[in-house]
């Protein structure tokens, strides 16, 4: 750009562009600074990490602002001086600074509280939350001060008008010509061209530190590029090896008979149990948020969860439980499919998911009543079109009548009046002399965490310690209704996390924070006894058909836990762009761009010292992940029966 070019940007009309960047650069600069604080005690004093992260952080805010604002720089670029100049637009711009300043001023409010709840900036969850608006309104409104916050945003919106009116003021007086203001306004438009040709978000890793990074980000950035990302084909980014040799190397990895070569490459295979098939039923709790860390019988001394301690006692005990992700609908695909996590959005929320070989389509084709139960609307996520779609019929709030709920917030009907609902459930599948399988989902232990009054020592609606605590007693008292019923002692039950209450950490995959307990309980057919093997929640399945002794034809690729030899254990760790292998205290993680990285994993699992890559580790890896991707274009086609 030219001198006269440079002084044409600066003294005249687009001089209200700076101004307005330097609102928004202020604004960002005060929330990265107040994340910082936040996340201090995880980071410590780094002048050099701090001084990176703030100029990173500052080249993503000038991104972002050159994105946002193309259309008034085209406007300022060719309206001639009569329109620009005149009332209409000048006080249609003072109006449009307010409202963005407005809106710059909510986003980081909003920024604020959701690194609060995820350790992060806004990424994949924020765009999975915006399609549900109702029910995240409703969350935000009972959770917090909404009053107060928006009437602070308007006040200090109304504050920077004032102050800055008449520079504004200014910059609509300037008399231009366009030869002159064409090269000012092709300089500025340059910057998001080039951007959107050269920078992405790999730039915001400043360091090892996964707080560091994200306080590095921009999260309207980040915003945009995970609603551009939220799905990623394996094979276009991942690390992949010829197709025969993976699936072949998959094949051997499998248990039971994989055979020789059949349908989908060998991967499908014959179960053959070692005596009767059992008819039990099956209740499978799935329970919102609960980390292991919570949990009394893992070391937590707050008392929170008296009725999974005592339950823990008297089941199958499983001490090395980990979540494949960080959000429910990946702990029920994990389940329902026994399938590891594929990039991007979980299969539960993605389009032609239905007709697939499930745990509920297995069950149904064995003579059960199969159930998914949801304490809220099965709309949300797409849980409806998944399981109805895949073996099951969907119980969620709709079916429930006025007399059946007691209390319900934004996210469903309380974990009390759900169990009832359950029981109810049983009850007509037992009467009907029909086993039944049941996944129930609970939602209680959410934000804003209120649940009835009374029935703990801490006040609905007070935080997690009041989620957790209502949802084990919840729980305790479920089966003291349950063992009144006739089918109590013919019944497995299993409960397990969805996942962790958070995920966030000094690192990218922290290990510990996908820790989940689960439990399997049936006093009349178990034994208790702690299991210390390493497993992940694809492997409920498979352990929960062998102890069935159900005799099937299947493609899963999880486990039976409880005949897993020590040198097979292995679990399955994702974000939604980090495909994670763990064996032994090494976690490999494949990424985008063909990327693959190697860590040992310290005690107690949320610190990571890089490695090398071991071969077996990273072969193994993509033998799975490559498979779970060539299971799943392959989804429809059919399973031996």
């Amino acid at each position: 750009m030219s001198r006269e070019g440079v002084l044409v940007l600066l003294r005249s009309r687009f001089s209200s562009i700076a101004i307005f960047f330097g609102h928004y650069a202020a604004i960002s600069t005060v929330l990265r600074a107040m994340l910082t604080v936040k996340a201090w005690t995880v980071m410590g004093p780094d002048p050099r990490l701090l001084a990176k992260i703030f100029l990173v952080g500052f080249f993503y805010d000038c991104v972002t602002f050159s994105y946002f604002s193309m259309p008034y720089v085209i406007l300022a670029t060719f309206l001639p001086d009569r329109a620009f100049n005149g009332r209409i637009f000048r006080t249609t711009s003072y109006f449009l600074f307010l409202l963005a300043t407005s809106v710059l001023l909510f986003d980081a409010v909003a920024e604020y509280f959701f690194f609060d709840e995820f350790g992060t900036r806004f990424n994949f969850i924020a765009i999975d939350y915006l399609v549900y608006t109702k029910e995240v309104l409703r969350t935000i409104r009972e959770s917090y001060p909404l009053g107060k916050i928006f009437g602070c945003i308007f006040l200090l919106a109304g504050l920077f008008l004032l102050l800055v009116r008449k520079p504004l003021a200014a910059s609509y007086r300037y008399a231009s010509v366009l030869r002159n203001r064409i090269p000012a306004g092709a300089g500025l438009l340059l910057v998001p061209v080039l951007s959107l040709a050269f920078v992405n978000t790999s730039w915001e890793h400043v360091s090892g530190n996964n707080y560091a990074n994200e306080l590095s980000a921009n999260g309207i950035y980040n915003l945009a590029a995970a609603f551009r990302n939220n799905e990623l084909d394996y094979g276009s980014f991942y690390l992949t090896r010829n197709e025969d040799n993976a699936l072949e190397r998959l094949r051997r990895l499998l248990p039971e008979g994989s055979g020789p070569a059949g349908p989908l490459h060998g991967i499908v295979r014959e179960i053959h149990p070692a005596g009767p098939e059992n008819r039990y039923n099956v209740i499978l709790v799935v329970e919102e948020s609960l980390s292991a860390e919570y949990l009394g019988t893992f070391g937590n001394t707050e008392g929170l969860t008296p009725n999974f301690d005592r339950l823990a006692a008297g089941s199958l005990s499983f001490r090395r439980m980990y979540a494949t992700g960080t959000r429910t609908v990946r702990g029920l695909e994990a389940i329902a499919l026994s399938i590891p996590p594929l990039p991007g959005t979980a299969i539960v929320k993605r389009p032609d998911n239905t007709g697939m070989f499930s745990w509920g389509t297995l069950m149904r084709e064995k003579g059960y009543d199969t159930r998914f139960l949801y304490a809220g609307y099965s709309y949300f996520d797409n849980m409806k079109s998944f399981f109805s779609g895949n073996g099951f019929t969907v119980v969620d709030r709709g079916d429930f009548s006025s007399g059946e709920v007691s209390f319900s917030n934004v996210w469903g009907v309380s974990d009390e009046d759900l169990f009832a609902k359950v029981i109810r459930e049983a009850g007509k599948s037992y009467a009907a002399r029909r086993p039944f399988f049941h996944i129930v989902m609970t939602t209680s232990n959410h934000r804003p965490f209120t649940y009835p009054q009374g029935k703990i020592d801490i006040p609905s609606g007070t935080g997690r310690a009041g989620g957790v605590k209502y949802a084990d007693f919840a729980v305790g008292r479920f089966l003291d209704q349950a063992r009144r019923e006739p089918w109590f002692l013919d019944t497995v039950f299993v409960f397990v996390a969805d996942h962790c209450a958070g995920s966030a950490g000094k690192v990218a995959l922290p290990v510990e924070r996908y820790h989940i307990p689960m439990f399997i309980y049936s006093p009349a057919h178990l034994q208790p006894r702690r299991v210390d093997t390493m497993a992940s929640q694809i492997d409920i399945a498979p352990t929960i058909l062998d102890l069935l002794n159900v005799e099937y034809h299947t493609k899963f690729l999880g486990e039976d836990i409880l005949r897993t030899a020590p040198a097979e254990e292995r679990a399955f760790l994702s974000t939604y762009q980090k495909l994670a292998f763990l064996r032994g205290n090494t976690l490999t993680v494949l990424s985008p761009k063909r990327g693959v990285e190697s860590y040992t994993v310290d005690e107690p699992g949320d610190h990571l010292t890089p490695s090398r890559p071991i071969e077996e580790d990273v072969n193994d890896a993509i033998a799975f992940y490559q498979g779970a991707d060539y299971l799943y274009r392959h989804r429809h086609d059919p399973v031996p029966r």
